[in-house]
């Protein structure tokens, strides 16, 4: 069985981008991982290590790009005024300690990880983008159970999600 390749899933402008793998869709259980957390060898992270709490999963092409820089500035002023059992996490394909970097610039205190020792995540998750092999701009919500409650697949990629619509979906979760 191959995996799903979809053309133009995504665009950069005017260029198409194609998708690896299926798109996750609410109700489907939100696929395990083991991402590259800080250090210069990473501690190990695992996705089933948020069970029991409410998870904002966000993906992202790379931290030190504009748009990645303003979404995940933003989802840390966010998580500042989220209450309950809600949890944020930041992936993209940068090196853990690029990562740990540029939250320490941008003051930043949320989880990070990468996934650049673990493509699998990426297909998963269905935000590898073939051409360049970084993640496509992505939101999920997953709920105590490890279950997806919203999914937003950003098409263009240099534009942010829609984060209230995420935000609603992970307070709802929480209360749920």
């Amino acid at each position: 069985m191959g995996v799903t390749e979809r053309p133009e899933a995504f665009r950069r402008g005017e260029r198409p981008l194609t998708g690896v793998g299926d798109e996750l869709r609410p109700g489907d259980e939100a696929p395990d991982a083991v991402l590259a957390g800080k250090g210069f060898v990473p501690e190990a992270l695992r996705l089933s290590d948020y069970r029991g709490r409410v998870l904002i999963l966000s993906c992202v092409p790379s931290l030190d790009t504009r748009v990645c820089d303003i979404e995940t500035r933003r989802w840390e002023s966010e998580r500042l005024a989220l209450e309950g059992p809600i949890d944020m996490l930041t992936v993209s394909m940068d090196l853990p300690f690029a990562q740990a970097r540029w939250c320490g610039a941008a003051d930043v205190h949320h989880t990070t990880a990468s996934c650049y020792m673990n493509e699998r995540f990426a297909v998963d998750y269905g935000v590898l983008m073939k051409e360049n092999h970084l993640l496509a701009r992505a939101v999920f919500v997953i709920d105590r159970n490890g279950r997806v409650v919203h999914a937003e697949y950003v098409h263009q990629v240099a534009e942010q999600p829609d984060y209230e619509a995420a935000l609603d979906a992970a307070r709802r979760a929480a209360t749920a």
